[in-house]
C-alpha cells in the first residue's frame, strides 16, 4: 500500500467519511475510490486534488508529514522520494513521478514539483480538470499539453501557464522521457 492511499484511508476514518461520501464529494465513482483505496490504480493529480478538497485538507497533506514555517531549501545532492501519479485514472502503470520541492513547508498555497514524464503505455488518454492554476516549464525532452481543444508541443525552455479547470492532459510528445518543473495552485 502506498503512502497516499494510507493517508486517504486515515483521513476518511478520522473524519468518519464513507467511500460513498468521498465519491460524492469528489465527483469520482465509488468504484474509482475503491480502486484507489485498494491500491489497484494510482490516482491522477487531478483526482488527488479533488480528494483533498473533499477531505478538507491541502494537496500537500498527501505528500509530506512535517511542518516548517520558515524557508525550505532543497539541495541538489539530497535524494527525494517520488510521489507517483498517473495523468489519467486507469489501470495502466503511471508515467509521472513527482518530486516535491516544498514538502516541508507548512501552510503553503502552491505545490512546486520536478516531474519526470515517461512515455505512456498505449491506450486511451483521459484529460482531467480541477480548480486552480498550473505553470509548467520544460527542463528536457518534448511535452504535449492538450488544453481544451488546443494542443501545444513544448520543447526545452518553453513554458505554459493555464487555468486547470479546463480539461487538460500533460504527457510526453514522443517515445522519449521528459522532465518539467510544475507549479500547481489549488485554492483551499
Amino acid at each position: 500500500m502506498n503512502t497516499v492511499t494510507e493517508k486517504i484511508k486515515t483521513l476518511c476514518a478520522d473524519k468518519n467519511i464513507s467511500v460513498e461520501e468521498l465519491a460524492e464529494g469528489t465527483g469520482l465513482t465509488v468504484e474509482q475510490i475503491q480502486q484507489i483505496l485498494n491500491s489497484q490504480i494510482i490516482p491522477s493529480l487531478s483526482s488527488l486534488i479533488k480528494i483533498a478538497r473533499a477531505l478538507g485538507v491541502r494537496l500537500g497533506t498527501f505528500l509530506d508529514d512535517s511542518e516548517n514555517f520558515g524557508p525550505v531549501v532543497n539541495r541538489s545532492a539530497d535524494k527525494q522520494q517520488a510521489a507517483t501519479f498517473s495523468s489519467q485514472l486507469s489501470t495502466a502503470n503511471s508515467h509521472m513521478d513527482f518530486f516535491s520541492l516544498a514538502s516541508r513547508k507548512a501552510a503553503r498555497h502552491m505545490e512546486p514539483f520536478l516531474i519526470d514524464l515517461k512515455p505512456s503505455a498505449d491506450g486511451e488518454k483521459v484529460s482531467s480538470s480541477h480548480e486552480g492554476e498550473e505553470f509548467l516549464y520544460v527542463l528536457s525532452g518534448t511535452v504535449l499539453v492538450q488544453y481544451g481543444r488546443e494542443q501545444y508541443i513544448l520543447e526545452q525552455g518553453d513554458s505554459i501557464y493555464y487555468d486547470s479547470i479546463v480539461d487538460h492532459l500533460v504527457t510526453t510528445a514522443n517515445d522519449q522521457p521528459a522532465q518539467i518543473l510544475g507549479i500547481v495552485y489549488s485554492p483551499f
